[in-house]
């Protein structure tokens, strides 16, 4: 039987997912959809020949009979109260980030989860579902390079809009290195760093970029990472673990290689959406297998509070430049 799915929210993402759980994944049926603008969710469901019911808000769609599971992919302030709802509920919900736009949110989401008493949310970070990143973190967890030192990363966007102010540099770019760095070690932040090097000529007035993150983890690891939105190149995603007895990268996307025009070269691609669009197929397939065996698994709430209490403190050591500690409760033994 299908997994009957409900989806909050039908802006560019969530059109995506729909499309991807009606038109390409397994296991699945859109039954329910809503948004703010009831238009645009009817339009989805006439443009994706979808036969869904357009409910007149999410709370309304989390409690229909007919929804099994629910995906939220709405405004992220209107997060929180939505996976609030399905765990009240009883069903299992996947949230693109953020889980809340505050740490104490995300911690209210896992308070919830926990007294319900089983998994029911999954976060929609789908790097640890990229078969690259996955085939790095198996040589880590191999020990074939030792254990892992040091690691240099960089995540450069060819150009940002004019309304991408500092902070997004943290919460919008650099939460994804947050959440699949700590899954990736296996490892919690424990200090942040943020150094600011010399301005792109590229960047808006307004914003300070690149920017350099570094971390420190509790079994001692340092990284650094590079966010530099204007790097006008290409969208580029690097990864290199230092461990003790040898290196490993993170593989480049497959490009075919050309030779032409007394030339050898590889494009490099312009779009994330490009670079990840086969992990978020992976990620949401994982999703739907996951409630038909009664387990979700992926990002949990934990991750998703874990990346929002990292993330303050990094927006906090942009400002006052100094080392910040990351201050994250022992994780509780529910998400062990």
């Amino acid at each position: 039987m299908a997994l009957k799915l409900g989806v909050i929210g039908t802006g560019a993402i969530g059109q995506d997912h729909i499309r991807r759980c009606s038109q390409t994944l397994l296991g699945s049926q859109v039954v329910a959809l809503t948004d703010i603008n009831l238009e645009q969710a009817a339009k989805v469901a006439r443009d994706l020949n979808l036969t869904a019911e357009v409910y007149a808000d999410g709370h309304t769609l989390i409690q229909s009979p007919e929804v099994e599971a629910v995906l939220v992919t709405s405004w992220g302030p209107s997060h929180e109260a939505f996976v609030l709802a399905a765990i009240a509920a009883g069903k299992p919900v996947f949230c693109e980030k953020p889980l809340a736009v505050t740490a104490e949110g995300c911690r209210r989401i896992v308070e919830a989860e926990i007294a319900h008493g089983k998994r029911l949310v999954q976060v929609g970070f789908m790097r640890p579902y990229d078969e690259g990143y996955r085939a790095l973190k198996a040589v880590i967890d191999s020990g074939q390079i030792g254990e892992p030192l040091m690691l240099h990363c960089a995540h450069r966007n060819p150009t940002v809009g004019e309304n991408y102010k500092t902070d997004m540099a943290i919460t919008d770019t650099l939460i994804h290195e947050i959440d699949v760095l700590r899954w990736l070690l296996n490892d919690d932040y424990v200090s942040v760093q943020v150094v600011f090097p010399r301005k792109s000529g590229k960047a808006f007035a307004h914003l300070k970029d690149p920017q350099i993150v570094l971390l420190e983890t509790a079994k001692g690891t340092r990284i650094d990472v590079e966010v530099f939105v204007n790097c006008q190149y290409g969208y580029d995603i690097q990864c290199e673990v230092v461990g003790e007895t040898g290196i490993a990268r993170l593989p480049e996307p497959s490009q075919v290689q050309l030779r032409s025009g007394a030339k050898l070269s590889t494009s490099i691609l312009m779009d994330w959406k490009d670079r990840f669009i086969a992990a978020y197929d992976v990620e949401l397939q994982a999703f739907i297998d996951g409630v038909q065996a009664g387990q979700v698994g992926g990002p949990s709430a934990w991750d998703g509070y874990a990346a929002a209490v990292t993330a303050d403190a990094c927006i906090e050591a942009q400002s006052s430049g100094a080392i910040v500690p990351v201050s994250l409760p022992e994780r509780p033994a529910f998400y062990a």
